[in-house]
């Protein structure tokens, strides 16, 4: 998941949609699908770093590896690619947009469309579930992927044992803090070379793969399907181990979906298919070559099979160092997109109402995609570190990798299955028949990983579970202080006849009172006409929705209606992936209102204290006061100069 920081060409128009053409031609799609290269798949593209690496050191724990459980492990892995990437995501999930944005919070919007009660409901807990599993993910990515890439080093011939763990270790810490240092001041120059380093990437481990693959050409044999089933029927709980080292070959595949607003669907299917895919599956065949002809080797010599550093091993010693630097800045834009895409995912998350307003900064004038927010930075790095402090090696981590990418793969199914069925029409029958396949691998991979929770796996499920936690605490905190705001409300209709009937000192002027129910009278203008005693000429009631699509047409944006000669109501909508500039919006879209810009913001802002009657029980009260302490006032949120804005408000007890 990353954002439109990275995608070549013009700056867009901060009320236009960003998302890329559908089916760009010529030089557009060249330049889109060089993007993609470099940001999509700088995940998946860096997997044969470690990921055959893990799964035949898992076929070979309990010693006697043979040929044929090289060739079913490499089975399983060319298999995975085709079967999770180019079948069910390139083929299948990318088809499930919502108006050209993918992922699982793109796809939680488009399932909610028209879904009510609890189904609504179940639907926001499971986007919820998925976007949980997402900060796992953000956190293991950059520790695991610079690690296995510097722990290259030790592989250069005459100065290789110089390196040692603890020197590896403090090299990716280096880099790992340098790289999230440098997010607030934006990224755009730097992901300009994204794509020509990541092409140079994809050919180079494609090469160096065929040239391996004369080494062992039986490895050929393992594009036959039945040498993966073969593998998991007759290895019994080892096989599931070593299935759950193979899905990191694919981890990084959600991207191909979370970044078609970006690219569009052309650019990456094109880049995966034509230069991805073929890099990829050459490489795994030519490690796997070289391991059997390492295997018979150690057969013919006597000697007991280890498992090696297959990657680096297979790369010419001359340009080995080369290589290890290739590696690692390919490994710093995985990291780099993945970070990005926190940004991205929390923003969403936010305008859903899943997290409290955290303050979001623009990173650059002419994109409103390059965000930065610094919390979620800082919070991802702490991570980051003591993931790396912790596991110290790629190898050790390797095994909590698996399951935050499975989980997500398996909420992006369901969500999937109920789009195509509510949106798309189809049948219940054919709905199935589609989804079942897909979710039934999802789970057998799952259910892999799974097994490994007790080596590492638990890291991204504490991760996740914590991240419920305070969406959970957010979401339940807001429905408890809507009811109790609630409680002897006037409503806005009744007002406004008692204030016709009874009008108060009149002045000139605008006031927009911002709220998140019109239909109620906001606690900002009780509180004004009870204090100042004044009404203005022109008053708003103001509420700022978020719709179940990514970006909203300008001349959608606003919708007035009236109240009486002294009221209106004004519905400002902005897509999930948009951020709003509410005074710059309202002097755009407000032919109806007289002079937008000079209008007085009132901003209910309210305080709570803990009651043991709010239905949560105390530390969630406590959890909720924090978050919502720490919450971008709505003056930052919505962008409005802090000289227009007057803040009202009272103190309730939750």
């Amino acid at each position: 998941m990353a954002l439109s920081e990275f995608v070549p060409g013009p700056a867009a128009a901060p009320d236009a949609g960003r998302h890329a053409d559908a089916e760009p031609h010529g030089h557009g799609l060249t330049a889109l699908t060089i993007g993609a290269i470099g940001v999509v798949f700088g995940d998946i593209g860096t997997s044969p770093l470690y990921a055959f690496h893990e799964a035949l050191g898992q076929a070979s724990s309990k010693g006697g590896l043979t040929f044929e459980d090289i060739l079913g492990v490499e089975s399983l892995a060319l298999w995975a690619l085709i079967l999770i990437v180019t079948v069910k995501y390139v083929l299948f999930l990318m088809r499930a947009d919502n108006d050209g944005e993918g992922g699982v919070l793109a796809l939680l919007a488009l399932a909610r469309r028209g879904a009510v009660g609890q189904a609504g409901l179940g639907l926001l807990t499971l986007g919820a579930l998925g976007a949980a599993l997402f900060y796992g993910d953000a956190v293991i990515t950059p520790s695991l992927s610079v690690l296995s890439a510097v722990e290259g080093l030790q592989t250069l011939p005459g100065i290789g044992r110089a390196f040692t763990p603890d020197g590896i270790l403090a090299i990716s810490l280096v880099i790992l803090v340098g790289l999230f240092a440098v997010q607030s001041r934006g990224t755009a120059a730097m992901s300009r070379m994204f794509g020509p380093v990541c092409i140079v990437w994809f050919f180079a481990i494609g090469g160096i793969g065929a040239m391996h693959i004369a080494d062992g050409p039986g490895i050929l044999a393992a594009l036959l399907p039945w040498h993966a089933a073969k593998f998991v029927a007759t290895h019994g709980v080892l096989g599931l181990f070593v299935l759950g080292a193979v899905f990191l070959t694919v981890t990084g595949a959600e991207a191909l979906t979370a970044d078609m607003g970006h690219f569009g669907k052309r650019p990456i299917r094109l880049a995966w298919l034509v230069l991805v895919f073929p890099a990829l599956i050459l490489n795994y065949l030519g490690q796997g070559a070289f391991a059997m002809h390492t295997l018979a080797q150690d057969i013919a010599a006597h000697r007991a099979f280890v498992n090696l550093d297959w990657f680096f091993i297979t790369i010419p010693v001359a340009v080995r160092l080369p290589m290890v630097v290739l590696a690692t800045l390919a490994t710093i834009i995985a990291s780099q997109a993945v970070i990005t895409g926190a940004f991205s995912l929390t923003h969403q998350a936010i305008q859903l109402g899943l997290l409290p307003r955290l303050t979001v900064t623009q990173t650059s004038a002419g994109h409103a995609g390059q965000i930065y927010i610094g919390s979620i930075n800082w919070l991802v790095l702490a991570g980051v570190v003591a993931l790396a402090l912790g596991f110290r090696t790629s190898s050790s981590m390797a095994a909590a990798y698996g399951i935050a990418v499975t989980g997500t793969m398996v909420v992006t199914c369901c969500l999937a299955f109920v789009v195509i069925r509510r949106r798309w029409g189809w049948s219940l029958p054919l709905s199935l028949a589609v989804i079942v396949p897909f979710i039934s691998i999802d789970l057998m991979f799952f259910g892999a990983n799974i097994l490994r929770v007790v080596e590492g796996g638990w890291v991204p499920l504490s991760i996740a579970a914590g991240v419920m936690v305070l969406i959970w605490t957010w979401m339940r905190g807001r429905r408890i202080i809507a009811a109790t705001e609630a409680e002897g409300a006037i409503p806005m209709d009744a007002m406004a006849a008692a204030l016709t009937k009874r009008p108060p000192t009149r002045v000139e002027g605008i006031a927009i009172y911002l709220t998140a129910n019109s239909e109620v009278t906001p606690h900002a203008l009780l509180h004004n006409i009870k204090h100042n005693h004044v009404l203005h000429a022109h008053n708003y009631i103001t509420t700022v929705r978020t719709l179940p699509k990514p970006y909203c047409d300008p001349a959608e944006r606003l919708v007035i209606t009236p109240i009486d000669a002294n009221f209106s109501r004004i519905e400002m909508r902005y897509g999930f992936m948009e951020r709003p500039v509410l005074r710059d919006d309202l002097i755009r879209a407000g032919a109806e209102i007289p002079t937008p810009e000079r209008a007085s913001f009132f901003i209910g802002r309210n305080n709570y204290a803990v009651s043991g009657a709010s239905g949560m029980p105390i530390w969630q009260d406590f959890l909720f006061l924090t978050m919502h302490r720490n919450a971008a006032d709505s003056t930052a949120w919505f962008n409005i100069p802090p000289n227009r804005v007057i803040e009202l408000g009272a103190q309730y007890a939750i």
